[in-house]
């Protein structure tokens, strides 16, 4: 049986996704959980790479910005389904020395108690 959880809607996620493209770093880490965990779409690992608890994730989050100062999410769809959400997207962005990147991609969350516990983060990866 899943587990409703009435605080987390589709309005709820874009609320998330709009204080990515603030670049809001204290807003961002408010939807999330204490024990929270970023996987990135990229990284070393097969997750990407995994930030876990607040400290880690918050860096994490604050990293994408560093590389990308430009970093914008677009055209974001949700959906919840009891502690599951996803949000999809386009991603744009300029690395500080490369070139403008242009992607759709996605996040799956984990939802718990009213927040963002998982954040895996997937994006297509576009050949120059």
């Amino acid at each position: 049986m899943q587990t409703v959880i009435p605080e987390v809607t589709p309005e709820f996620l874009q609320s998330f996704a709009d204080a990515w493209n603030r670049h809001d770093i204290d807003a961002l880490m408010s939807f999330m959980t204490e024990d929270c965990v970023f996987e990135s779409s990229a990284g070393p690992d097969a997750c990407g790479r995994r930030a876990v608890g607040r400290e880690a994730v918050r860096a994490a989050f604050a990293q994408v910005w560093a590389v990308f100062p430009d970093a914008h999410w677009a055209n974001a769809r949700h959906f919840v389904l009891g502690d599951r959400a996803v949000s999809e997207w386009t991603f744009t962005g300029t690395p500080v020395h490369g070139t403008r990147v242009e992607v759709q991609g996605c996040d799956l969350f984990t939802l718990r108690d009213g927040k963002i516990f998982l954040k895996n983060s997937y994006r297509k990866n576009r050949t120059p």
